[in-house]
């Protein structure tokens, strides 16, 4: 086994090694069940949602209750509310799981409107780095982040930008929906973008306020992330499903979560199945967001960029395995940006890792066995 101590370079590899294998399963799943062509289970995206989401719950929640994650140790106080006494982490760990509830659902109402699947993608991840950022921004004035965010950071961040920039340019021309002029567009995407600005910062702020001596209790922290969440999206899904009950007609979005419900597809295990790959995905890129020692930037972009790569490699797999579309040229020239800017995050991990190493926040790795020996 490739041994890693907590906070160090290699236990980043990992992590990344481990969700780009995940991603990458995932994103040829969707590509599969929501593709008509060839015999393939043609899901509507909101009913693939629905089975996949149900797949990753059980998964993630599943894992964390076994194994007790959810047992959070107090490290700035409690708050006592009636007869129940609690961490005070609760107050806001909570409010980050239905942040959580919110992201899952938008972000595929995204790859609804009437824009294409890359430009939704684009602007999704594209918030999610600017946000990273902006998050830095705003502890570091407020004192509750005590690191700088180096140049090499900010450089991956304009890279980053770039490679997006890419399919926006090559679909502008394609553009034929007003954006910015749709009441339904600019909610799902001010939803999807304040909840995840709110999400990552609380992740932050978790991270950046520990006491010195305090475990950083990432295992914890998702577990009741995942419950929060887990309630949420049943008391939403449930309140969605009563109201025709209750003399409201229900269209669009409503209707196809009733009849996923009433009416599943016969290839719906399937899509539990591919959703369970996703829960898998979560613990990673959760895991990523909250790296220890890191900027919200790198840990922003690591995780982003992470995802990117392994869209285009699950394009290219599902290709030549399923016959679908070879990545465009457009994928081949943003992927040649990604790779600068991941360049560019090399050189910042290893100034980080070097001053976390100095300033004894981090262990050495392990030596090898052999190296021992020697």
């Amino acid at each position: 086994m490739w041994k890693t101590t907590e906070g160090s370079t290699g236990r980043l590899l990992q992590l990344c090694t481990g969700y780009f294998l995940a991603y990458v399963v995932y994103g040829t799943a969707v590509k599969y069940f929501q593709d008509a062509a060839a015999g393939y289970p043609g899901m509507k995206e909101l009913e693939f949602l629905l089975y996949s989401t149900a797949g990753g719950t059980v998964v993630c929640l599943g894992w964390a209750i076994a194994r007790g994650w959810y047992r959070l140790k107090a490290t700035t106080g409690e708050v006592q509310w009636g007869p129940l006494r609690f961490p005070r982490e609760l107050l806001y760990i909570v409010p980050s799981g239905v942040c959580t509830a919110v992201v899952i659902p938008t972000t595929t109402l995204m790859y609804t409107l009437p824009i294409s699947v890359m430009v939704a993608m684009v602007i999704m991840r594209g918030s999610v780095i600017v946000i990273s950022r902006l998050v830095d921004a705003i502890q570091i004035q407020r004192g509750i982040l005590k690191k700088t965010v180096y140049w090499e950071e900010n450089a991956a961040v304009v890279f980053a930008l770039l490679a997006m920039s890419v399919n926006l340019f090559w679909e502008r021309e394609k553009a034929s929906f007003d954006f910015t002029g749709s009441p339904a567009a600019m909610t799902i995407l001010l939803a999807y973008v304040s909840s995840y600005f709110a999400r990552i910062y609380i992740m932050n702020y978790y991270k950046n306020t520990r006491p010195a001596g305090a475990k950083l209790d990432n295992n914890a922290f998702f577990a009741i992330e995942q419950i929060s969440a887990f309630f949420t999206l049943v008391a939403t899904v449930a309140v969605l499903l009563v109201l025709p009950r209750f003399g409201y007609a229900a269209g669009g979005v409503v209707s196809t979560l009733q009849a996923a419900f009433a009416a599943p597809k016969p290839s719906w295990p399937g899509a539990v199945a591919a959703g369970a790959v996703f829960g898998v995905s979560a613990f990673f890129s959760v895991f990523l967001f909250m790296f220890k020692g890191r900027t919200a930037t790198f840990a922003g972009l690591v995780n982003r960029l992470t995802s990117l790569v392994a869209g285009t490699a699950s394009t290219l797999l599902f290709a030549v395995v399923y016959g679908g579309k070879y990545p465009k040229p457009q994928d081949w020239a943003s992927l040649a940006f990604i790779l600068v800017a991941v360049a560019f995050l090399t050189r910042a991990e290893r100034r980080r890792a070097a001053a976390l190493l100095a300033a004894h926040e981090i262990e050495a790795a392990p030596l090898a066995p052999r190296a021992q020996r020697a």
